[in-house]
């Protein structure tokens, strides 16, 4: 029996069938396809309601929606190409740059938002987003996953990972947002922002290592 073709990063081996290659190469085009069309809608949405309500996390919010539309397209011009495994390397370049872009901004804005104390408005439009962002995108995060896995491309696996970074700036939103309405706790929202900064970060040094992002904690990938 052939042993898989070593290809792209350290720790990926990319399916050999050229048959079940193109089936999980237009499956994750599709996907990344989704991600892009979803993250579009939530970012006009997000930045739109916080400008609204005055709310510095919606507005990031909607700003790392952008960075995942990013990501998606990412993915979707490695794909583009004939041996997609021949931009692997570059695709996790790209991807890692966006997670540090992401840091960066999440780290900048909680920051910013502890040192000038802001209180944002009640935002029903952005309490209604976390929770329908939260519903999609742990099944998008672990559809991208599971193909990027099969695939053995650690691109379209850290892919999955900003799709779960968004699941967790979701609930990061939520619970700020319910804390400020209910409560009037408007630090428990960058507080948990800086959290998620320093996670992006690290999903960033595995991506330009070349290694898969399979959980919040990184770690390479193995195909299953």
């Amino acid at each position: 029996m052939a042993e898989p073709l070593q290809l792209g990063s350290a720790g990926s081996a990319w399916v050999v069938d050229p048959a079940e290659r193109r089936r999980l190469g237009r499956r994750a085009q599709l996907l990344a396809g989704a991600s892009v069309t979803y993250n579009v809608i939530e970012a006009v949405v997000a930045v739109s309601s916080g400008i609204v309500a005055g709310s510095v996390a919606l507005v990031g919010f909607g700003l790392d929606s952008v960075v995942e539309v990013s990501s998606g397209l990412i993915i979707l011009w490695q794909f583009r190409h004939p041996l997609p495994e021949s931009r692997e390397r570059r695709a996790l370049r790209l991807l890692a740059f966006s997670f540090f872009v992401l840091a960066a901004y999440v780290g900048f804005e909680s920051a910013r938002s502890l040192i000038t104390g802001a209180d944002p408005d009640t935002s029903p439009v952005g309490i209604g987003l976390a929770i329908a962002s939260l519903i999609v995108m742990p099944f998008l995060s672990w559809a991208q996953r599971r193909t990027g896995k099969a695939l053995g491309s650690n691109a379209v696996v850290a892919d999955s990972a900003q799709t779960l970074l968004c699941t967790y700036l979701s609930a990061v939103l939520l619970v700020g947002l319910v804390l400020n309405a209910t409560l009037g706790w408007s630090w428990a929202d960058p507080i948990a922002g800086l959290i998620i900064a320093a996670v992006a970060v690290r999903e960033g040094v595995e991506a330009w290592r070349g290694e898969g992002c399979c959980s919040p904690l990184g770690g390479s990938c193995k195909a299953e």
